[in-house]
């Protein structure tokens, strides 16, 4: 499960326990009522941090949970219904008014390193941790929104070419280098402080949280087609846009 904390202007949101934070029906579930609780508290110059107790950022969707239910049909459509679930959080993340920012400091494969990707920054441990996109070692196509999710946040053809189609287990200074990440740091409590930081640093700008959910989703066209999110215009009131020009 996961908690949300909000202390000032910044939401803590974590994903509990020392499992290896598969993401099943009930994880997701918990996972979409703490992003709308932050959305509905939300102000401006508010900014998320998601981080995650233990070994595991997330190990991907629960294949244990689908295996359980006997049958090979029944446990595909086990699987099938957690990507159908986990859709509309990557949604809820995408849409979300305020910064975010992940602080991987365990292992994120999968659908786990979808979630981590998910937020706008990604701070990653040095050591322990790796981002691993296992489908093709399991033999599992991606999702629609997968690949639309990596291809709209890695930039370099050569780096999604080793992530989808070699597997590669990447750790923190190659996810750096191939713009995944974006800074390593010698252990959790450095990469979970330096989340902090960028978090209150996002926070000083004050930021409409409306505003800038929507220039984000204007960043990731691909993205949002697939997630069935729609865009929208929209203008500040010029008394306070004036007052923010001339400021600067």
């Amino acid at each position: 499960m996961c908690t949300l904390e909000k202390r000032g202007e910044i939401f803590f949101l974590t994903l509990i326990g020392d499992d290896e934070h598969r993401l099943n029906p009930d994880l997701i579930a918990s996972l979409r009522s703490a992003l709308r609780q932050a959305r509905e508290q939300s102000t401006p110059g508010s900014a998320l941090v998601t981080i995650a107790r233990g070994k595991f950022f997330s190990n991907g969707f629960d294949l244990a949970w689908a295996q359980k239910a006997g049958s090979t049909a029944v446990a595909t459509d086990r699987l099938l219904h957690m990507v159908d679930l986990f859709k509309p959080a990557v949604a809820d993340m995408i849409s979300l008014p305020m910064p975010t920012i992940a602080a991987v400091t365990g292992h994120a494969a999968a659908a786990g390193m979808m979630l981590a990707m998910s937020h706008d920054y990604v701070l990653m441990r040095r050591n322990r941790s790796v981002l691993y996109m296992s489908e093709l070692d399991i033999g599992m196509t991606f999702p629609d929104y997968f690949t639309a999710l990596m291809r709209s946040k890695i930039g370099s053809p050569a780096a999604r070419r080793d992530v989808m189609l070699k597997a590669s287990k990447v750790r923190a200074p190659e996810a750096v280098a191939m713009g995944i990440v974006d800074s390593a740091h010698d252990n959790g409590e450095a990469a979970m402080e330096a989340a902090v930081r960028l978090a209150e640093d996002l926070a000083k700008r004050k930021w409409d949280g409306e505003v800038y959910a929507e220039i984000r989703k204007a960043m990731y066209p691909e993205l949002c087609g697939v997630l069935g999110l729609a865009s929208k215009t929209l203008v500040n009131d010029f008394g306070e846009l004036s007052k923010n020009w001339k400021g600067k």
